[in-house]
């Protein structure tokens, strides 16, 4: 078979192009630049855009009849060509924003004000699991050489761990500091924000669902894990906006409308579920939470004693939308899905903290840190204490009752080797 011959099978297979299997099959970028080499359909998806544009002005408002119409029917026509099912990928930070400005210009129907957004933009992918660090061997390398922490507080163990992992210190490091106020003025919430998703999307899920939902049964622990995402800057606010407008800010974005659905969807609660969970993974309604955080509704802890979870937003003076708003505001603080899923996880989070070798540790003096970032600068020297003396006299006591040579058995050979060797001794 000639190498012409070869080629043109390879190509047939590939579709004659190799930048299309190197993208990803339903990806709406692709999808878009197959419909824009299609006349008719980029003639649909123009209409489409300029529909857009339009609800975005709009927000709440809804277009005069004509023009719904036919922002309707083309979006009928057009989810029928290239953009059937198409998805964005998570983690994807240089195309994620453009694949879901594409995915909510084909849908530009579903967020017209409405709480409810139908489905998540993005598709589930396994093998995005391959991405994250097995934690409890992390930190069982680091326990024996360089970790040190209060076991009672697993929260910091959770912070020393990321501390000596170059990613997860380097990035925490960076929402630290652009959440914090510099020289007496108010920290940048929006540079804030910008790090905070960098870190919860960067980092690997092992150590973000630890870090954000570590099991506290002190206050002092809890206000750790409160304050985990510094809300003095990213949650709060000097006054509490109402959740509608709340959401209307967030249906603005594209990445903060596409977590909200996503959230919406893992995240759906089920009275008729075991878990709570209508789509019965606890997994997947974590990230979509964590999806959340560095957006305009970023979730936190409501306060230390407690691992409920709410919204920085009030439903007082919402008139005829009272109903609407709590709704929006119950999505979180009253999410049976979700209150199941942070329970299990810090239960989960609770047996490998126990597994784990209890060591004593013995800092040198060139320890540097704080309450809120730890730095180890020299190493740590520990000792085992397993074995308690109570311990050592069990196995002691066990070693002379299972003894070849015990109590009588003892005393009886003695007497007979001295027999003999009087015997022997003898003339």
């Amino acid at each position: 078979m000639g190498l012409p011959l070869l080629l043109g099978l390879l190509f047939s297979q590939t579709g004659g192009l190799l930048p299309q299997s190197i993208e990803q099959p339903n990806s709406c970028i692709t999808a878009e630049r197959l419909c824009l080499a299609d006349p008719a359909c980029n003639a649909t998806y123009q209409i489409l855009e300029n529909c857009s544009r339009s609800y975005a002005k709009n927000s709440f408002f809804i277009l005069d009849h004509a023009a719904r119409n036919k922002c309707l029917q083309a979006e009928t026509m057009i989810r029928k060509s290239h953009f059937q099912e198409c998805r964005c990928q998570r983690r994807t930070q240089r195309q994620e924003e453009q694949c879901l400005r594409i995915y909510w210009t084909v849908h530009s129907s579903v967020s017209e004000g409405d709480f409810n957004l139908e489905t998540s933009p993005y598709k589930n992918v396994v093998s995005e699991e391959s991405l994250k660090t097995n934690y409890n061997k992390l930190a069982t390398q680091v326990s024996e050489s360089h970790l040190a922490g209060d076991r009672t507080n697993p929260c910091l163990q959770v912070a020393q761990v990321c501390s000596l992992n170059r990613r997860c210190g380097r990035l925490r490091g960076m929402y630290a500091a652009n959440c914090s106020p510099k020289d007496g003025h108010p920290c940048n919430q929006r540079k804030c924000h910008q790090e905070l998703k960098h870190f919860f999307g960067k980092v690997d899920m092992d150590f973000t669902k630890r870090f954000l939902f570590c099991p506290c049964e002190e206050e002092f622990c809890g206000e750790r894990r409160r304050k985990t995402i510094v809300p003095d800057c990213s949650f709060q606010n000097s006054s509490k906006p109402n959740c509608l407008v709340l959401l209307d800010t967030c249906l603005k974005d594209y990445i903060c409308k596409s977590r909200l659905a996503d959230f919406q969807e893992q995240c759906k609660p089920s009275s008729s579920s075991s878990d709570g969970c209508f789509q019965h993974s606890h997994a997947t309604c974590l990230e979509a939470y964590m999806g959340m955080i560095g957006t305009p509704m970023t979730p936190n802890y409501i306060s230390n004693s407690t691992a409920d979870v709410t919204l920085w937003c009030t439903c007082e003076n919402s008139g005829n939308h009272k109903e609407d708003c709590e709704e929006i505001l119950s999505s979180f603080s009253s999410n049976r899905c979700l209150r199941n899923a942070m329970q299990s996880q810090m239960g989960l989070n609770q047996v490998n903290t126990k597994d784990q070798e209890e060591l004593q540790f013995i800092s040198s003096p060139n320890i540097q840190g704080d309450g809120t970032s730890t730095v180890l600068t020299a190493k740590m020297y520990w000792e085992s204490v397993k074995k308690t003396q109570p311990e050592v006299l069990t196995q002691n006591r066990q070693f002379l009752s299972n003894s070849v040579y015990s109590g009588d058995q003892l005393s009886l050979f003695t007497l007979t080797l001295t027999l003999l060797l009087l015997l022997l001794g003898s003339p």
